[in-house]
């Protein structure tokens, strides 16, 4: 349903309103972008004949230059320019240009910013790092997925301020921390859930300002560590116990509606510090008068249908890993210090484009082709009235004219080699059937040195010769040995006999820093390959939906008996249900207690 103020916002921006559901639209951008996924393939630069590290593959109709030589002068993109077709859709042109320009291998910032950092996408500032994506200002970080202003940080999603962490999902300001989400100001600790200003806790759901606790119970400081001890938590049996002790105690303690931090009229999940923000997700500091966000930055204004974004945007619509300093994008990716910018992609401070690839410090171009800035006001109208008169139709009969992003069967990616996988997940059969494309792995005939299941259980019998030896992926064996990482058939998206759907690698090794980090802090291998472990964080996510609930909370207890309330609510009543009612990312069908903000701070703060 579109709302009045969206009309308007539609009507300020001058595009016709959409044609497509907001789920759908996030889903066709997300299916634009491979951020994890990864190729060993040829360049295609003049004279280069080593490999690059890339997101596009050998078979794909995508030319990929070296990316110091592509962020060179040694090749001109005006080139490829190409003039406009009043004969054919807008789309089949476009096309036409993506599968003739070259691409960097990577979607990461210009040479110069990266140090030691090879196997990484979409970062900027970092050094030393490794198998990482969106991550700046970093350094010495590995297995990681949208990391800022962290350092020696393993295997873990979203992390801000933090240092020495591991398996850690949406945590901030933390130190020496461990299999842990929703923590901040929290340091050497494990195996938290929504916890602040917490140290030396273990396995604790919903603590304030405490020390010494173990499963939410006090212990004096000599007894913590002693009860440590018996933990053995470098055994990686003895961690899937732990794993489901913990997990019971999260499903016994109410959980916050949504994290909303500071925030007014604001819709969403994971919203900090913004205003007047409907159905936005992973959004932080200063956005407002925003709709459909989904992995936003800083001072975000007037903006919809937006996914990974940076800073200093407004008044852009529907588009996909743009950022900086921006005005007026539509429809575009990777857009960086741009204005006036409508169906583009890899564009570097620019204005006034319209269809363009992989310009630089360019205005007034179509297709690539430079024009007069009188041309170029004339021939843009003309082209959106083409679009309408002779819109692109899908082979699923799906209609794009003006005022729609690209087309997913035009991208160059497979739906499961997209993060669209990762928040609208579908097998293949589903993903064939709505017309997207679909990847199947590719024979890997990996000499596997080490099975699974050979795996030492505790660290300290792991030797240093494990470092680069092939290692069987628990997914690779079945879906039962995927447990091993506190996932089961269930939580993995596996069924009994089922191939794993996760990108898995099959195999992998242990890299020298992981092996010296697991030891240093007394933590059992990994079992899972690094897409599989990156998949299974996602899934501690809740997704980008939103669900009308009622507070869970009955008054001495909550709703299904299992939590008993500390503490007198604003409803006053020890056998009345709390009538609040809101917008969850918890779907009515999960374990999880849910709490309106009222009932939730009367018990955790």
């Amino acid at each position: 349903m579109i709302e009045p103020e969206d009309f308007k916002f539609y009507e300020k921006i001058k595009v016709p309103p959409p044609t497509f559901c907001p789920e759908c639209r996030m889903e066709r951008r997300m299916m634009w972008r491979n951020e994890i996924t990864f190729f060993n393939r040829k360049c295609d630069a003049p004279k280069h004949t080593e490999n690059v590290f890339s997101i596009y593959r050998n078979d794909m109709q995508r030319v990929v230059y070296d990316e110091r030589f592509w962020w060179s002068d040694d090749w001109n993109p005006l080139e490829y320019a190409k003039n406009y077709d009043f004969s054919r859709p807008f789309f089949e042109q476009f096309a036409e240009l993506l599968r003739e320009i070259p691409f960097p291998p990577l979607d990461n910032s210009e040479p110069g910013r990266i140090t030691n950092g090879k196997y990484t996408n979409d970062c900027w500032d970092i050094k030393n790092c490794y198998l990482a994506v969106t991550a700046g200002y970093s350094e010495d970080c590995y297995y990681v997925y949208t990391i800022l202003n962290s350092k020696n940080i393993f295997d873990s999603l979203w992390l801000i301020k933090s240092q020495n962490c591991y398996e850690c999902v949406d945590c901030k300001n933390c130190y020496n921390l461990f299999f842990s989400q929703y923590a901040e100001d929290c340091m050497d600790s494990h195996f938290l859930y929504d916890c602040r200003d917490c140290i030396n806790c273990f396995g604790c759901v919903g603590l304030r300002h405490k020390k010494y606790h173990i499963y939410n119970k006090a212990y004096s400081k000599e007894d913590y560590f002693k009860k440590l001890l018996e933990l053995q938590q470098g055994s990686h049996s003895a961690f899937k116990e732990i794993l489901k002790n913990f997990h019971e105690l999260l499903f016994s303690y109410p959980h916050r509606f949504a994290y909303l931090v500071n925030t007014q009229n604001v819709l969403g999940n994971n919203v900090r510090n913004s205003r007047n923000c409907i159905y936005c997700y992973d959004t932080e500091d200063n956005v407002e008068n925003s709709k459909f966000l989904a992995k936003t930055g800083l001072g975000i204004k007037d903006s919809y249908d937006l996914y990974n974004s940076g800073t200093n945007l407004q008044l852009s619509y529907d588009s996909a890993a743009i950022g900086n300093n921006l005005s007026k994008v539509y429809f575009s990716m990777m857009a960086i210090i741009n204005y006036n910018i409508y169906y583009s992609t890899n564009i570097h401070n620019c204005n006034n484009l319209f269809a363009c690839i992989g310009l630089r410090n360019k205005s007034y171009c179509i297709l690539n082709k430079q024009y007069t800035k009188e041309e170029y006001e004339k021939l843009v109208p003309r082209i959106i009235e083409h679009m309408n008169q002779m819109p692109y139709t899908d082979k699923k009969g799906r209609v794009y004219k003006y005022g729609e992003f690209f087309p997913p069967e035009l991208s160059p990616f497979a739906y499961n080699e997209t993060i669209a996988q990762e928040y609208f997940p579908l097998t293949k059969s589903e993903a064939l059937a709505k017309g997207y494309s679909w990847k199947d792995p590719e024979p890997r005939n990996y000499q596997i040195q080490i099975p699974n299941d050979q795996l030492p259980d505790h660290i300290k019998d792991v030797k240093d010769d494990i470092v680069g030896q092939v290692i069987e992926c628990a997914h690779a064996v079945g879906p039962d040995e995927g447990r091993a990482n506190g996932s089961s058939s269930e939580t993995s998206g596996q069924t009994a006999g089922a191939v794993c759907n996760e990108q898995c690698t099959e195999a992998y090794k242990i890299i020298p820093q992981e092996l010296a980090f697991l030891k240093k802090m007394n933590l059992p291998l990994p079992r899972l390959c690094p897409n599989c472990r990156h998949y299974q964080r996602i899934k501690q996510r809740n997704p980008l939906k939103l669900w009308h609930r009622k507070c869970q909370c009955a008054g001495e207890t909550s709703e299904n008996k299992v939590y008993q309330n500390t503490a007198d609510h604003i409803h006053h009543s020890k056998t009345e249900h709390c009538q609040n009612e809101f917008e969850t990312t918890y779907a009515p069908e999960r374990p999880e207690i849910v709490y309106c903000e009222a009932c939730y701070l009367r018990e955790v703060v």
